[in-house]
Parts: structure tokens; C-alpha cells; sequence
């Protein structure tokens, strides 16, 4: 994990061991499949042109050695599941229950062609953030604050989990519940783990999800999540479920899929155990004073609040800052744009989804779903988009100096902003850690 942390780190990252003969037999699938495409045809053509007899034999080839390969697909995924036997009654599954979850289940080339989308670009933090606090977002947030306004302050009582937070990842994971996901977990899950995406991970997820089955909580059914094999409101994946899932409720199940309460108290119990401070805030959005000289241990280490206040920064809406706790610095897109003052709870939302973007939205979200006011600062919005190319050159780069950036994969995260502020304190430049094509055109021009 997490609940959503492993599953949403799976959406991300790219399949290293997805062998070419999977793809290939995937794909064949998928054609032997499809149906033919109706395309425009000139209807003078479609008179005076015929096929040939070659082309029609070269079709029926083609079309032979597609369907071949889908039923050698077919036997091989068979076979791939009767291995799982074992393994599910080894776990105290039940011959019924696993006949039952696998009847009619095959193999999914849809679910396996997820693994290898790609963006073209990195996606600007402020376009994130936007998404996610969208006004329609926002609006269905306050709406089910009020109406879910008794199981929220439940659950902030007996985890000590903000309620607002609760409201966040609730938000961002399934929009307050009104979409969960619609593909069948146990397709999902074996497509996945037959084609060893990620090594064992999906073939274990897919074995707890055999176990939610015979605890009873969900019909195979009715077991429905993302491609990913992520379910319900929580989108927790299925070793979660088994480790946080709660009947809050009290209704003898724990039902994350249609009950509100159940998905509420599961977030809460999955955050506590992971690490929330009871009464402390997940931060605030601050201004620095011009005078303020930022070093990196601000965004590296925890500073007692009264330490940033003797500094001089205080927070945008006004408020006091708390006089117990400690925070640190998060500058998310430079100097110029919104900067927070973050606590050990916001790292605690990232075990979630190990994305600062993602807790960010998540603490944004929630704030705003519970009446409280949005950023002060404006987006840097004129800053060009960095590709993922330029990504990955900047992490060449800061390796080549000695910095540790992690796996070179054209993706911004934790340890390449930590290797900027440490490139951009040898500079005698302000350590933000913001990633931007001007400081990349730095690191060319110095070599």
C-alpha cells in the first residue's frame, strides 16, 4: 500500500518486465475481437473496385493466425489461474469460492494496454490542483459534508482524523462516492498478474481479493473497482481492504462500495494507523517576507512553527499559526506561487498516494469542501510546461553532479526536487526545488 498508494504508484509506473510475446498476443486478441470498422467509401469505387483474390487470402490469414493466437491465449490463461488453486486454499479460500469469482472470467488485453499510456507532458501542478478543486467538485464536497456531516465527526471522534481530510481523499478517490469503477476486480487483477506486470504484486492482490470473497463481504459480482483492480469509494485495493476496511455502519459487512459510512470510517482508520497526528492541522498556505532567506533544511526538515513565525512567516488568510507543532516549507511551483507550511499529517495523507500533488489536492479539496476559503497566492500559469524528455535530462544532469535523483524516468517527485535544492544552493540561487526550463538551460550552459 496502501489502499491507494500502491495502486495509484501501479497506475504510474511503467511495466519493466511486460514481455513482448504478452503484447503481441494481447494485441492479437484484441483483433481477433474487434469489430469491423465501417469507413467511408466513394460510390463510384464501390462499383469498379473489388479485392483481389490474394488480398482476400492474405485477410483470412491474418484473421486465422489472430484467432490462433487468442485460443492459445485462452488455454494459457486457464492454465495460469489453475496455478492460483493452491495458492487461494492456502489462504482458506474455498474450491466453491474460487470456481465462483473465476466463472466466465478471461483474459482482458484492454486492462494490460492501461500499463503502457504514457503523457507527453508533466502535468503543471496548478492543472492538477484545478482538476481537483474544480467548482462542481467543490460543490457536491459541501453538499456531502452536510449530508454525511454525522459520520464524519463519528469517525474524526473515534480515529482523531480531521474531518475535513476525511472529505478530501473521499473527494478526490471517487468524486464523494459517485464513481468507483466499473470494471470487474478479479478480470482486472489476473490480466494483470498473468502478464506478471509488476511481478507478483497484481497475483497477490488478486489472491486477497479471493479472500474479501469468502469473508463475505461482496459477491464477485458486485465487486467492482478501476483497471488497476483498485475498489469501491476508498479505492482501496484489496490487501487494504483486508488490513483497514471497517463496518462502521454496524450493518455486519464492510461494504466500501455502497456505504458512505463504511468508506468514511475506513479512510479514518487507514490514516490513524498510518501515522495522524490527532489535532493537528495538515498545514496552511503562508507568505515569506522579502527579507526571508530560505536555506534547504525548510523543506528538508521539520521546524517548530513558532521558529517560522520568528522569521517572519505568517499565514495567508491571517490566522495565527499554532503555537505547539513543527512544518516545514512546501514550495510546490517556485518562489512566485502558492508556498504552504506543511505538518507530519500531510506526509500521513501521502501514504495514500505517494504524490505531493495528490495530498495536496486532497488537503485543498477537503478545506474547501468544509466552507473554508482557497488559495491567496496565484499559479505561476506562464511558466512553460516541461516535457517528459526535459524531465529526464534534468535528472541526467544532477546525477552527473552527484545528486541522487533516483530512477531517470522523466518524472517529477520527492527526490528530484530534493536534488534541485541542493544543485540550486551551489549556485547561491534560492532553493525551491522548482523544476523549470530556465534552470534546466542552467545546468546546459554550465556543462
Amino acid at each position: 500500500m496502501s489502499a491507494v498508494s500502491a495502486h495509484l504508484a501501479a497506475k504510474r509506473r511503467r511495466s519493466s518486465n511486460l514481455s513482448s510475446g504478452f503484447r503481441l498476443a494481447a494485441l492479437c486478441a484484441a483483433l481477433a475481437l474487434a469489430a469491423p470498422i465501417a469507413l467511408p467509401v466513394d460510390p463510384v469505387l464501390a462499383h469498379t473496385v473489388k479485392p483481389s483474390a490474394k488480398s482476400l487470402a492474405k485477410a483470412a490469414v491474418a484473421k486465422a493466425a489472430a484467432a490462433a493466437a487468442a485460443a492459445k491465449q485462452a488455454q494459457a490463461f486457464h492454465e495460469f489461474v489453475e496455478t492460483l488453486r493452491p495458492l487461494a486454499e492456502a489462504r482458506g479460500v474455498s474450491r466453491a469460492t474460487f470456481d465462483a469469482a473465476f466463472a466466465g472470467v478471461s483474459f482482458d488485453p484492454r486492462i494490460v494496454a492501461h500499463t503502457e499510456n504514457q503523457a507527453e507532458f508533466v502535468e503543471p501542478i496548478w492543472v492538477y490542483i484545478a482538476n481537483a478543486v474544480s467548482r462542481e467538485r467543490v460543490e457536491r464536497g459541501r453538499a456531502k459534508a452536510e449530508e454525511q456531516h454525522s459520520w464524519l465527526l463519528k469517525a474524526q471522534d473515534a480515529y482523531g482524523v480531521d474531518s475535513s481530510v476525511l472529505l478530501g481523499v473521499w473527494g478526490m478517490e471517487s468524486a464523494f462516492g459517485a464513481f468507483s469503477g466499473s470494471d470487474g476486480v478479479i478480470r482486472s487483477l489476473a490480466s494483470l498478474a498473468f502478464v506478471h506486470f509488476q511481478g507478483d504484486y497484481f497475483r497477490d492482490e488478486l489472491l486477497a481479493a479471493l479472500q474479501i470473497l469468502q469473508e463475505g463481504d461482496i459477491a464477485a459480482a458486485d465487486m467492482k473497482g478501476s483497471w488497476a483492480g483498485a475498489m469501491g469509494q476508498t479505492q482501496f485495493m484489496p490487501s487494504s481492504f483486508l488490513t483497514y476496511a471497517v463496518d462502521f455502519e454496524g450493518h455486519g459487512r464492510r461494504d466500501i462500495w455502497d456505504s458512505s459510512a463504511d468508506a468514511i470510517g475506513s479512510t479514518a482508520n487507514y490514516l490513524a494507523k498510518h501515522g495522524w497526528i490527532a489535532g493537528a492541522p495538515w498545514g496552511y498556505e503562508v507568505r515569506l517576507p522579502p527579507e526571508f532567506k530560505l536555506t534547504v533544511a525548510d523543506s528538508d526538515a521539520y521546524a517548530p512553527f513558532a521558529d517560522f513565525a520568528a522569521r517572519g512567516v505568517a499565514r495567508a488568510d491571517g490566522g495565527d499559526l499554532p503555537k505547539e507543532g513543527k512544518a516545514e516549507l512546501l514550495i510546490p511551483a517556485g518562489l512566485s506561487g502558492p508556498i504552504f507550511l506543511v505538518t507530519p499529517n500531510f506526509r500521513t495523507i501521502k501514504t495514500y498516494n505517494n504524490s505531493t500533488a495528490y495530498a495536496l489536492g486532497v488537503a485543498l479539496l477537503g478545506d474547501a469542501s468544509a466552507g473554508k476559503d482557497g488559495l491567496k497566492a496565484q499559479w505561476p500559469k506562464r511558466d512553460k510546461e516541461l516535457g517528459e524528455n526535459d524531465v529526464r535530462e534534468m535528472q541526467r544532469e544532477l546525477k552527473k553532479r552527484g545528486y541522487d535523483v533516483g530512477d531517470i524516468d522523466g518524472r517529477v517527485g520527492d527526490r528530484l526536487s530534493s536534488a534541485l535544492r541542493l544543485y540550486q544552493q551551489s549556485i547561491e540561487a534560492p532553493p525551491d526545488g522548482y523544476p523549470t526550463l530556465a534552470l534546466l538551460r542552467k545546468m546546459r550552459k554550465r556543462g
